[in-house]
């Protein structure tokens, strides 16, 4: 059961020992806990909402102590517990509001619907969608998604069926293409993305080879945030390339 980390989440009189700490010094500080933790790790809770530092006034982040301790919590609840953002956001908001949570058996699965896995057991399954499913759900015609298959945006797998982000794809590929952006012009964007999922694997390959159950788990987590940063660099990337030719 959980309680109430002490004075909450950035809250709490501060004392001689209570002084802002920078992202480098929480990294060294939660290190010895948790040696596999990034910069990159901290900065996508935060952009997660499960931390909020403070900034500076010329920008930079300044984590309380009650941050770095919030941080330890969600770490710990994904590595022990196996837990998705989601419901730690949800265990982390009742903390704050003074309840008390019941985390499940330490190591022990979800409902295989959020994430939760049991090291030694099959991992949860996949939701996929059918032909027909795509459809309707990305308001698209049959038509247009034969079109996007011959051109490899839309990928079905060996029984005919897509992963739930195929509907994210064909709905932006549909809005792509209100500005002229004919398939055969997307190609190269796919091209990338196969590219970066390849950067990705070779990240997150050794960590699912481990022998450590908990470090197979973390894989995923992992390969989530790395995606993240991979679609916000692709973003920055490309509004820097604007702004470059439009000077």
């Amino acid at each position: 059961m959980l309680r109430t980390p002490t004075g909450g989440a950035g809250h709490g009189t501060a004392g001689p020992g209570d002084r802002p700490m920078s992202i480098g010094a929480v990294l060294t500080r939660l290190r010895d806990e948790f040696p596999e933790v990034t910069i990159s790790k901290i900065r996508f809770l935060e952009a997660e909402g499960l931390v909020e530092p403070s900034r500076s006034p010329s920008g930079y982040r300044k984590f309380s102590p009650q941050d770095v301790e919030r941080l330890a919590l969600v770490l710990r609840m994904q590595r022990d517990h196996y837990l998705p953002l989601r419901v730690i956001r949800e265990q982390l908001d009742a903390l704050e509001r003074g309840e008390q949570v019941q985390l499940p058996a330490q190591g022990s699965p979800g409902d295989g619907t959020e994430g939760g896995w049991e090291p030694g057991a099959e991992e949860p399954t996949v939701r996929r969608l059918g032909r027909a499913e795509l459809l309707a759900a990305a308001e698209i015609t049959e038509g247009e998604l034969a079109e996007w298959e011959a051109y490899g945006l839309v990928t079905p797998d060996e029984q005919g069926s897509y992963d739930t982000e195929a509907i994210t794809v064909a709905r932006l590929v549909a809005d792509l293409g209100r500005f002229g952006l004919e398939p055969r012009h997307l190609r190269a964007m796919r091209a990338s993305a196969e590219r970066d999922a390849g950067l990705v694997e070779q990240v997150v390959a050794p960590l699912r080879r481990h022998r450590n159950p908990q470090t197979r788990a973390h894989a995923e987590a992992t390969t989530k945030e790395l995606a993240a940063l991979s679609v916000r660099l692709h973003a920055a990337l490309v509004r820097s390339a604007l702004g470059t030719r439009s000077t």
